[in-house]
């Protein structure tokens, strides 16, 4: 969950590592640092003040080598040790000639650690990653070069990791290797990148390429060369960039912070997901499929993995799937899956959701599946992200960069390509006719549209966050489809604002959390198909004086229901529902957390993709 991004060949290497960090704060910022090479030396500046950290980067970089064009940054999301300067990366070797930065986890860091320090390493940080320079150093006082260098230190490691190094010794060449933890390479004229995800890249190179696990790939001023850990050579597998994903799709474009951008792009990230999605046969198509659709045919159950927002979408998924589909559907929580027994076989269509196509809980969870013969596919907003490669199947998104941490316009996007996989499989299995099939995606097809409305809202939805300050304990509550939105509104709320939210089955309050329903408590309730039952569990909450706050379609009668109302665009088929009534539990877990004085963008110890188990 660190950011990672190195530079050769570029006479302005320090501002292209600069700007390239602040595109990654999402992915961390506990602390941030750079290393450049200086002449026959290194010159490296660290900084640890949390979501400032970048900032003190840059106003502390005084003495510039100004002839360097080679150099490496980092923001990181700590793991093993404290977010101080001394744990901040780069990390140097014994001699100050080697600087290294890592992303991931290296699970065997202890029993590397002590044979180092008996052979008179001297380590300054508690971190895992430490280790890993001094190995490099070990191997590079054999004479061999920073590549072979950095395959042999990496043969005898244990876990998950991207990894960059330099070496003032090469100074124009930086050193990449990957293992389950994403990192692209890129080359320009003249120039040569490595970084965490593109947005750290984009406008600086023609050319990007992923590096696949267990690869090394040196990267000079406009070459590139990757091998195996074993030394063989390969061909760099070539990445294209989505046209979307431009500079001006990284920034704010006049908005306060990223969350609001990205709530206000979601029309446009649903009409993408569905554009082009009809086959030459008039079928539906998903974007890639390296089985034959018959054999999708035979399954028998649909197991959906993701985390976070993800799984919401997935839960969403559930009802859709197995009201067209017919398939029976279970969500799993993505860590949870390959630590027990799970049932899974080739008659198992594993579905994999995750916004960056990289967390690694659920790529781990899809490889388990993979193990047991299952077929796999995944929904992604990441061209050729490392479960892209390795699925059997993928839908994208199609929703741009998303760089808040909350995810919003993602989380929509999944839904819809998550509902257009089970048209596909309803298509595919017959349980639905052509003419359905049309007329439910005519259904969303109509989404932008009223998302749009809900989001020309969002003063209603201020006023009532303005009612509701101060109150520090809300429970959100939803029966059928409204359920999964009341868990991701929840969510919303605890992550930016940090107040006490809790998503529950408006069914389960009278079995425990009602004790917790008091005067000053805030309970949000989603109407739904089974609104009467869930208009009985509404009252039970405000007869023990809870401040109840329903979201309900146009034209609901709610009189006398709760305390305020925020009112969504009607939907025809409640299956849809959910990309609507999710919007303005967005806007008031935002209107909240701005109140509070939170940063929105950036939560307390949260980042944006998850590549540490």
């Amino acid at each position: 969950m660190c950011g990672i991004i190195g530079v050769t060949g570029d006479g302005n290497a320090l501002g292209v590592i600069f700007e390239g960090l602040r595109r990654l704060e999402y992915r961390g910022y506990d602390s941030a640092g750079v290393a450049l090479v200086d002449g026959a030396s290194l010159w490296r500046r660290r900084a640890a003040d949390g979501t400032h950290s970048v900032d003190d980067l840059i106003g502390s970089a005084d003495e510039v080598p100004e002839a360097s064009r080679t150099g490496i940054g980092h923001t990181r999301w700590a793991t093993h040790g404290g977010p101080t300067t001394e744990n901040a990366h780069p990390h140097v070797d014994c001699s100050g000639q080697l600087a290294l930065v890592h992303n991931g986890i290296i699970e065997n860091h202890a029993e590397l650690r002590g044979p180092l320090e008996e052979r008179g390493h001297v380590f300054a940080s508690q971190t895992d990653t430490e280790v890993l320079v001094h190995l490099l150093e070990e191997e590079l006082a054999g004479g061999v070069g920073l590549a072979e260098g950095l395959r042999r230190a990496l043969a005898g490691v244990r876990g998950a990791f991207s990894v960059v190094v330099l070496s003032a010794d090469q100074p124009d060449v930086i050193v990449a290797a990957r293992r389950s933890v994403p990192l692209l390479a890129a080359v320009g004229d003249g120039t040569g990148f490595v970084a965490s995800d593109i947005s750290a890249l984009l406008g600086r190179a023609d050319r990007f390429f992923a590096i696949e696990d267990d690869q090394v790939a040196a990267v000079g001023p406009g070459t590139l060369e990757v091998t195996t850990l074993a030394g063989e050579p390969v061909e760099p597998t070539s990445v294209v960039v989505d046209p979307g994903w431009d500079v001006e799709a990284a920034q704010k474009a006049g908005y306060d912070d990223f969350m609001t951008k990205e709530i206000h792009e979601q029309p446009r990230a649903v009409a993408d997901t569905l554009l082009d999605r009809w086959g030459p046969g008039k079928d539906l198509v998903i974007d890639e499929l390296r089985v034959p659709p018959e054999d999708l045919r035979a399954v028998d159950k649909v197991v959906v993995v993701a985390c976070g927002s993800s799984y919401h979408a997935g839960m969403v998924a559930k009802y859709a799937i197995e009201r067209w589909a017919r398939l029976p559907t279970e969500v799993e929580i993505a860590s949870e899956l390959r630590y027990r027994d799970p049932v899974l076989h080739e008659r198992t269509l594993v579905v994999g959701v995750s916004q960056s196509g990289e967390t690694l809980d659920t790529l781990e969870a899809l490889r388990e599946a993979r193990r047991s013969g299952a077929p796999t596919v995944i929904v992604s907003n990441v061209v050729h992200a490392t479960m892209a490669r390795e699925a059997d199947g993928v839908l994208y998104t199609r929703a741009g960069p998303e760089v808040s941490v909350a995810s919003t316009k993602c989380h929509v996007a999944q839904i819809v390509a998550l509902d257009l996989l089970a048209l596909v499989l309803a298509q595919w299995r017959g349980t639905m006719g052509p003419a359905a099939v049309a007329a439910e995606f005519d259904g969303l097809r109509r989404l932008p549209s009223l998302v749009d409305e809900a989001l020309g809202r969002a003063k209603d939805v201020d006023a009532v966050a303005e009612a509701l300050a101060g109150a520090r304990d809300y429970f959100f509550l939803g029966r059928n489809i409204g359920y999964p939105v009341a868990l991701e509104g929840a969510l919303k709320l605890k992550e930016i604002s940090y107040l006490r939210a809790e998503g529950y089955p408006a069914g389960e309050l009278k079995h425990g959390p009602l004790a917790l329903v008091e005067p000053g408590v805030v309970v949000v309730a989603v109407l739904d198909p089974l609104q009467d039952k869930m208009r009985s569990n509404i009252a039970e909450a405000s007869a023990r004086g809870a401040t109840v706050v329903v979201v309900a379609a146009d034209g609901e009668d709610v009189t006398g229901l709760s305390d305020h109302v925020l009112r969504v665009p009607r939907v025809d088929d409640p299956i849809l529902a959910p990309v609507v009534t999710v919007v303005p539990l967005q806007l008031l877990a935002y209107a909240l957390a701005r109140r509070l004085g939170n940063d929105v963008d950036r939560p307390r110890n949260l980042a944006k993709t998850v590549t540490v188990e």
